[in-house]
């Protein structure tokens, strides 16, 4: 396995080894890219292990995916035993960012909603970010306000509320301007 130098700006996560699979060495990955091809086609990939600063890149040989568990079972060049791919477990697999499939204009990358500002849109308050995406059916989206920022109190408790990422609730991501958003049914602020 060879070992790259590069910033985080480099990679896309594409899924993060959960588990080993079997004896011979193949490992559970829970995907975070909606690219099939990415756990099924063989080739280059990349790996960073925990506590690891840069990946190094490993070939995978051959990938399936176990329907109902929303997993892949991979197989990577070079890992043989159950012990080595427990060794692996909660590494990411990476692939470099210039290798990102292009979209349709209603299509974004998990990463790139991460971060970005959201706005009541009836208002055009601020109120926090993106703080997570997560899938489950429809995608959800953690987003971390002020409680101060909706309930007009002096006090500022942080929160977190998971938000449906559908258009009826989220109307608008820019991401050139860094913000998406929101028109929130009633209630899905409160504390």
């Amino acid at each position: 396995m060879m070992a790259a130098s590069a910033t985080t700006d480099d990679w896309v996560e594409i899924g993060r080894i959960v588990a080993p699979q079997g004896v011979k060495g193949e490992v559970r990955v829970y995907p975070s890219s909606d690219f099939p091809e990415r756990f099924l086609e063989p080739g280059d990939r990349w790996l960073k292990r925990p506590r690891s600063l840069t990946p190094e890149q490993v070939k995978l040989v051959r990938g399936r995916y176990i329907d109902g568990k929303g997993l892949y079972v991979v197989q990577l060049a070079g890992v043989d035993s159950r012990e080595q791919a427990e060794a692996l477990r909660d590494a990411v697999l990476l692939v470099e960012s210039s290798d990102r499939p292009s979209l349709d204009d209603d299509e974004f990358y998990v990463a790139d909603l991460v971060g970005l500002r959201v706005i009541i849109q009836a208002t055009g308050q601020d109120i926090g970010t993106v703080s997570d995406v997560f899938a489950a059916g429809n995608d959800l989206i953690e987003v971390t306000y002020y409680s101060s920022a909706v309930e007009n109190s002096p006090q500022t408790k942080a929160r977190s509320v998971l938000v449906p990422f559908v258009t009826a609730i989220v109307p608008v991501v820019n991401l050139a301007e860094g913000y998406l958003q929101i028109d929130p049914p009633a209630g899905l602020l409160d504390p």
